[in-house]
């Protein structure tokens, strides 16, 4: 496993994130333990979840997961930089009563002691907030991040789906009050979809921010979507409905013929692609089977040709830079 810095800190982490969305909805509590300790005895020591996986009913299913593998003991907790998320409604669905959701100093307060009994550990590495909350102040937020802190419940603190703009406002603010800041962005990004490559990369590069994107396979569309439909095991994820998009299909159907030609798969390419993109820290693996996992673990090594990222370029070609994207 290769390591790198996430964003302006000094924390080392994988170049490969474990993400943990399906254990519990679709992956059960033994397969989930075991698939974790293969991620740990591979070098992968970036695990990534958020308080609202495990969905519907089961919000919070995910986190136990994690946590009745940690408190198997053996050094688990201690070798695993642990993110997680807030800003989802907790409550139950229907719930009429307010306070539940988003970046309050009263939900961020909640939320964190509720993942911190979920996960069975004393601390967070990073503390991610899951969206925008158009309505908390900036500084109502950084308060109870730096409370946070201070009581030692998390050590950094992290964005997901921002745009360029509220990037540049909340670690703008957090330097007026003497805040750390953000160190990173958890956002959508992959070969495509490139639209982070317009405000929200440039903005997490320019304040230092580590950029860890989710969705690698565009929902499996990455995947060898179209191979698996012939073969008849699925149309790859959520993929198999925009596969009947006329464009869509074409635009894949290049690349796997483009990776067929060099003998490559496709989920591993698109892994390895964002690896070779500036400012990100490794993108986020959500896998189902072991079998899921050992794929990704090959895309840590596989070196892309000139000639593969020019055809991925001219198959994909990114927005180009701000403003030159959308004026001249």
């Amino acid at each position: 496993m290769k390591y790198t810095q996430l964003g302006r800190t000094g924390l080392k982490v994988s170049r490969l994130v474990l993400g943990t969305m399906n254990f519990g909805p679709l992956t059960n509590e033994a397969d989930s333990h075991t698939i974790m300790d293969a991620a740990l005895d591979a070098g992968i020591n970036f695990f990534d979840t958020a308080n609202v996986y495990g969905w519907g009913e089961n919000k919070g299913r995910t986190e136990e997961i994690v946590g009745t593998w940690f408190a198997k003991g053996g050094e688990r907790r201690d070798k695993v930089v642990l993110a997680t998320k807030v800003y989802g409604n907790m409550a139950g669905d229907g719930d009429p009563w307010p306070n539940h959701d988003k970046l309050s100093a009263l939900n961020i307060r909640r939320a964190v002691d509720a993942s911190l009994k979920r996960l069975q550990t004393d601390y967070i590495d990073l503390y991610q907030f899951h969206h925008i909350d158009r309505v908390t102040p900036v500084e109502e937020i950084w308060q109870a991040i730096d409370t946070l802190i201070a009581q030692g419940k998390i050590l950094y603190a992290g964005s997901s789906n921002f745009p360029g703009w509220k990037i540049a406002q909340t670690n703008e603010t957090a330097r007026r009050l003497g805040s750390y800041g953000l160190v990173s962005e958890q956002c959508l990004y992959n070969l495509a979809e490139r639209r982070a490559e317009m405000e929200v990369i440039p903005a997490a590069q320019e304040y230092g921010l580590g950029v860890i994107p989710w969705s690698p396979l565009n929902g499996g569309l990455l995947g060898g979507a179209i191979r698996k439909e012939r073969e008849g095991s699925g149309g790859g994820g959520r993929s198999g409905g925009r596969l009947a998009d006329t464009a869509i299909r074409a635009q894949i159907q290049s690349y796997e013929d483009l990776l067929d030609k060099h003998g490559l798969e496709p989920g591993e390419v698109a892994l390895a692609w964002l690896l070779t993109r500036p400012g990100v820290t490794g993108p986020i693996t959500g896998p189902r089977t072991i079998e899921q996992l050992e794929s990704a673990l090959r895309a840590v090594e596989l070196e892309l040709s000139d000639e593969v990222l020019a055809g991925l370029e001219e198959i994909f070609p990114g927005t180009g830079p701000t403003p030159e994207a959308f004026a001249w």
